[in-house]
């Protein structure tokens, strides 16, 4: 499969499968029902990526970052329409935001408390400066006594959400232009994992259930900023896990997709859709330690959220290869158990990483492949020399 493509290479090395790639685009654009699709950088952390997206389809316009420093590195590239997805407090990074956007740059910052639009608009005042701002509403569901999602933003309600876009009009050097909710629980969570039936059947139901009240929640905001005279430009929602739902929803005007183009391990745990992995890294086998175990040189690319076997990378190629059970993927080494597969010191193990755009803060460069022949090298963030953490 990528023997001979690393032949040459010095490893360990990050690929991209550039047909499965762009597979995956145009799969994700015909999923959008007519959405317009905002990038999520997280998930991609390359410049010479970003754009290949966005030459497969007009449908993709507009990023989603998730650090005011990234922002602005973007927009010094050239790009425009960048949402942040989270709220900051960098002062010197907004700062730098409320000028560019009093010259013409339009990058939005997330916000969900009087606190951060009190903070925003002594920094513009400061600066003779101005922001773009999008509200964070809280997508989570209750099962009784159990919070179903993840812990955003503390907005629930129309009357929350009024209440904060009141208080941002105050301001001439404010300005709403949309509000945001991710369904972290529909969008994020597999429920098709291995060996797992009765929770996967669960997570199922529940994700049934939110879906529901998620579009009523959110239907139910737009419609009280509208009555309020305080409509939005943009409602933006989803991930690429909720997809074929959110997509449906009619007050949505976009979504917002990042781990689906580069289809990580995780993204092998879903029921609604089959995307194709485009993203491996590759390891060199480096000692033999015992009979059918092969150690590699480094590996230990453990993906974020709670600890457990479905973060850690995974080998593909040669097929059939496991990670030990005591050692897992390590730091410095990570040995690799094959059955049958025959291999020799200096040869490569290739692997995938749970997560999507994690791996490339480990690599400089993304070496593209196609029908196992090199045919570009991308930088990442890291290879242009940027942390954006």
């Amino acid at each position: 499969m990528f023997k001979n493509a690393v032949r040459d290479l010095s490893l360990p090395a990050l690929f991209l499968d550039v047909r499965a790639f762009d597979d995956n685009c145009k799969k994700i654009a015909e999923m959008a029902n007519g959405k317009r699709i905002r990038i999520a950088t997280k998930s991609i952390r390359s410049v010479p990526v970003l754009k290949r997206i966005f030459q497969s389809n007009s449908i993709f316009k507009g990023l989603m970052c998730f650090s005011p420093h990234e922002a602005v590195f973007l927009a010094e590239k050239g790009f425009d329409d960048i949402l942040l997805g989270y709220p900051c407090w960098d002062e010197g990074a907004l700062i730098q935001i409320a000028q560019l956007n009093s010259n013409g740059t339009h990058i939005t910052c997330m916000v969900d408390s009087p606190e951060h639009i009190d903070h925003l608009i002594a920094i513009a005042e400061k600066v003779n400066g101005m922001f773009y701002l999008c509200i964070d509403v809280d997508m989570s569901t209750k099962f009784g006594s159990l919070h179903f999602g993840v812990r955003r933003s503390p907005l629930k309600n129309e009357e929350a959400v009024i209440q904060l876009a009141l208080k941002i009009k105050q301001s001439s050097r404010m300005k709403l232009l949309g509000i945001m909710g991710y369904e972290a629980q529909i969008a994020g969570v597999g429920d098709k994992m291995p060996a797992q039936h009765l929770k996967n059947r669960v997570i199922a139901f529940m994700k049934r259930k939110s879906i529901t009240e998620i579009k009523l929640r959110r239907k139910t905001i737009v419609q009280a900023l509208e009555r309020e005279g305080l409509p939005v430009a943009f409602v933006n929602g989803g991930g690429t896990g909720s997809l074929d739902t959110t997509s449906k929803e009619e007050i949505v005007t976009e979504l917002t997709v990042g781990s689906g183009f580069y289809s990580p391990l995780l993204f092998d745990y879903y029921r609604n859709f089959v995307l194709k992995p485009a993203l491996f890294f590759a390891l060199p086998v480096v000692r033999k330690p015992a009979p059918n175990i092969y150690t590699c040189l480094g590996g230990g690319y453990v993906s974020s959220g709670p600890y457990g076997k479905d973060k850690t990378p995974q080998p593909v190629y040669p097929p059939g290869g496991k990670l030990l059970p005591f050692e897992g993927a390590g730091e410095v080494q990570t040995p690799v158990y094959y059955g049958k597969e025959a291999l020799e010191i200096g040869d490569a193990i290739m692997f995938r990483a749970a997560k999507a755009g994690e791996i490339c803060e480990r690599f400089n460069e993304i070496v593209c492949l196609d029908n196992q022949q090199i045919v570009d090298c991308y930088h990442t963030y890291r290879g242009e020399g940027k942390c954006f953490l």
